[in-house]
């Protein structure tokens, strides 16, 4: 029983008490408390102090935490990185767009002259053309069979044909689109490859070809085929900036961060990234491309009214604005996921300058215009023909002044052709010399022969790691053993003799062949690529598992 301080008696809260006292709810609580303190245990207050007063230290696990503040100082140089990436690969694509309309009608022009002064000259040599020569011809050609044909696409009645649909039909038409815009960026370059070889290909080889001429249809329809693609895409993007409620807009915009659902929870490696980060610098201006050309059918709607371009501005802004970020949001959580360095970027501004300065050497095998079309999936005829297109048809020609006004806007752009390829040359001079890439240069080329030959010394070759901990490499012929002192022999490919990219499968192989163990894992991975091996991927702007 409890007592007050008085010494008078207290209710022991029992059911049927015979105590004669009442007492409150809060004396009650006040009494139990202090009933409390008298008899618990005090190793509860012990852990109660320990709580509140204990203490840890981080430099007990410095590593640690250094790769997580590593891992910030990451993310926050991303955006500066890859931006510096995205501007050189801009103007690497603006470079070779610009050679359809400035430098090749002259090079095909030359070559025509050529072709007609020969029999006054006669022949110098076993080559009408040049072979460099042959390809500008083949495209002069292409471009302009294919300007007639899309001279009988009619743009206005496209666009009311795509403006009477639903907003739902117009989004699921625009990733369609989309998807389809891929598939012909990776098919349409084999086949302008193709018709290259086949009408430059030395005679005394065996033909073992269908023949120029289905070549060259089969690039005409698949230009003209594209060119109209892009014009459904540019027509829709037209739709729904002319939109009331922008409600397509912000629908297609939207779709831009359902990219990166798509993308940053997967597993990357460095030459899966620069695969994307190709794919992402040809869709930015891909883009711009569109954007400029909806800017121009809406500024011939208006009667060329400048104050209706400020209408148009917050829009275009908008778009150019959440393009970038969903990329440097993408690029930053995929290097977070993979531990990519951002200085992987460098890397990549050094291959692709590497293309740069290789395609102006004497034994250069390729035009640069086809190397950026191999290695970003970006094909300049297609989206050339269609602005031509869009451009004649909104801007009317009449009288001398206004031939003048061409001659003097063609004359810029050769000056800008230029002086953009004067800047990017320096420039890409600059960073193959930090990557010490000076002596790939006078490297010979890849031959087919030796690569079918690697790919199939691939297939024979299996390293098997034996009880012993000795690795050793099985052979359909016979087995060789590798001693402890021994390098481990691997299959070397012809890309081995150019820029490797160093990554963490490497030092994995490494330490495999020391202790011997993870065979059967080191059997089952793919030999990997170079940097400068990568042309293009099987769905441009998708990477390759």
């Amino acid at each position: 029983m409890l007592f007050r301080p008085n010494g008078a008696n207290y209710c022991c809260q029992v059911p049927n008490c015979s105590c004669k006292h009442s007492h409150s709810g809060v004396e009650n609580f006040l009494l139990l408390f202090l009933y409390l303190l008298v008899h618990i245990d005090l190793s509860l207050v012990r852990f109660i102090t320990t709580e509140l007063t204990r203490g840890y230290f981080l430099e007990h696990n410095e590593a640690k935490y250094t790769e997580r503040r590593e891992r910030v100082y990451t993310c926050l140089r991303i955006p500066k990185e890859l931006e510096k990436l995205m501007t050189f690969g801009f103007f690497l694509c603006l470079d070779a767009f610009l050679y359809v309309f400035t430098l090749l009608p002259l090079r095909v022009i030359l070559a025509l002259l050529r072709l007609l002064t020969l029999p006054c000259c006669g022949l110098s040599g076993s080559r009408l053309l040049q072979p460099a020569q042959v390809c500008d011809v083949l495209k002069g050609f292409i471009m302009v069979l294919c300007y007639s044909m899309m001279s009988y696409v009619d743009y206005a009645m496209m666009y009311h044909l795509i403006r009477g649909q639903s907003v739902i039909k117009l989004y699921i038409i625009y990733n369609m689109l989309e998807v389809a815009d891929r598939l012909f960026s990776s098919f349409g370059q084999d086949i302008l490859d193709a018709l290259y070889w086949t009408a430059t290909e030395p005679k005394e080889k065996k033909r073992a070809h269908i023949g120029v001429i289905p070549h060259f249809f089969m690039a005409v329809l698949y230009v003209f085929l594209h060119a109209i693609l892009i014009m459904v895409q540019a027509t829709t993007l037209n739709v729904a900036f002319n939109s009331h409620n922008k409600s397509l807009l912000t629908i297609m915009m939207s779709n831009n961060f359902v990219e990166i659902k798509g993308s940053v929870f997967k597993k990357f490696e460095k030459n899966n990234l620069f695969q994307m980060s190709n794919s992402d610098i040809k869709e930015r201006f891909t883009n711009y491309i569109l954007l400029l050309i909806v800017c121009l059918r809406n500024m011939e709607q208006f009667s060329w009214n400048p104050d209706h371009l400020w209408v148009l501005f917050p829009d275009v802004l908008m778009v150019i604005a959440s393009e970038v970020a969903v990329d440097i949001v993408k690029h930053a959580f995929i290097t977070k996921f993979n531990d990519i360095s951002a200085d992987v970027y460098g890397e990549y501004r050094a291959s692709l300058a590497f293309d740069l300065v290789s395609s102006r050497q004497k034994n250069a095998y390729t035009d640069y215009s086809d190397s950026v079309s191999r290695r970003m999936g970006f094909i300049p005829l297609p989206l050339a023909l269609l602005l031509i297109r869009v451009v004649t048809s909104s801007v009317k020609i009449q009288g001398s002044l206004s031939f003048m006004c061409v001659l003097l806007f063609y004359m810029g752009m050769i000056t800008l052709k230029v002086l953009n390829s004067i800047v990017l040359l320096g420039t890409s001079c600059v960073f193959v010399k930090e990557a010490n890439m000076e002596e790939k240069l006078f490297d010979p080329p890849p031959s087919a022969v030796s690569s079918r030959a690697n790919s199939r010394a691939h297939r024979t070759k299996h390293p098997v790691a034996d009880k012993g901990g000795v690795l050793q490499v099985s052979d359909n012929s016979q087995p060789t053993i590798i001693t402890e002192s021994s390098a481990p022999a691997f299959p070397k490919s012809d890309s081995d003799t150019f820029l490797t990219t160093p990554d963490e499968e490497d030092d994995d192989k490494i330490i495999n062949a020391n202790t011997g163990l993870e065979g059967d894992s080191l059997k089952n991975r793919t030999p990997k690529k170079d940097l400068l091996e990568i042309d293009r991927f099987t769905i441009c702007g998708n990477r390759i598992d």
